[in-house]
């Protein structure tokens, strides 16, 4: 085989390749974002190690620690770690700026999952609330508010309806209060 035949037969097998290098460097995505603006700070309150109590409706009263950082996933992701007798958990909760809303997983060893969406209403309370695909209008609704937020404390509340005309019923209450550091 002559040069010519070699360098046709190389650019033949090679270009491709080095085409299809250029298409992906060309179609790279942008960077993440820096997750530095004020919408990614609304969970700040949050952050921290808590004590969780509330009532089990039975007279009992329950109790559990909820421990909640930025630092598995930096500052574009807030991370919930729950224990209670019962029910231990875990969440993630981000920003997603395309649509200006929060979104939160959560997970258990209940076999629980919920796929959360939200955000600060108008009457400055924090909402999640539930965001199924295949959640009908006949289909329980649950949500989560933070209520009574301050420094040191404040309210969780599990809420639920069973469709859209009717009111939000407590399911859950816990007071959470800040652990010493």
């Amino acid at each position: 085989m002559n040069y010519v035949s070699k360098t046709v037969l190389t650019a033949i097998a090679v270009g491709p390749i080095l085409s299809a290098a250029a298409l992906c460097q060309s179609n790279t995505p942008a960077p993440p974002p820096t997750c530095s603006s004020e919408e990614y700070r609304q969970l700040d309150f949050w952050v921290g190690n808590w004590h969780a109590e509330w009532d089990n409706g039975d007279g009992t009263i329950g109790q559990g620690e909820n421990h909640i950082t930025r630092d598995e996933f930096g500052d574009c992701v807030v991370y919930e770690r729950f224990t209670g007798p019962g029910l231990n958990g875990m969440s993630v909760s981000t920003f997603f700026a395309p649509a200006s809303v929060w979104r939160q997983a959560w997970v258990d060893d209940q076999g629980g999952f919920f796929s959360l969406i939200g955000g600060p209403d108008r009457s400055g309370e924090f909402d999640f609330v539930l965001n199924n695909a295949r959640l009908s209008e006949t289909a329980p609704h649950r949500r989560m508010v933070w209520d009574d937020v301050s420094e040191g404390s404040f309210t969780w509340l599990w809420q639920g309806r069973a469709n859209s005309d009717e009111d939000w019923a407590d399911l859950w209450v816990i007071n959470y209060t800040r652990m010493e550091e």
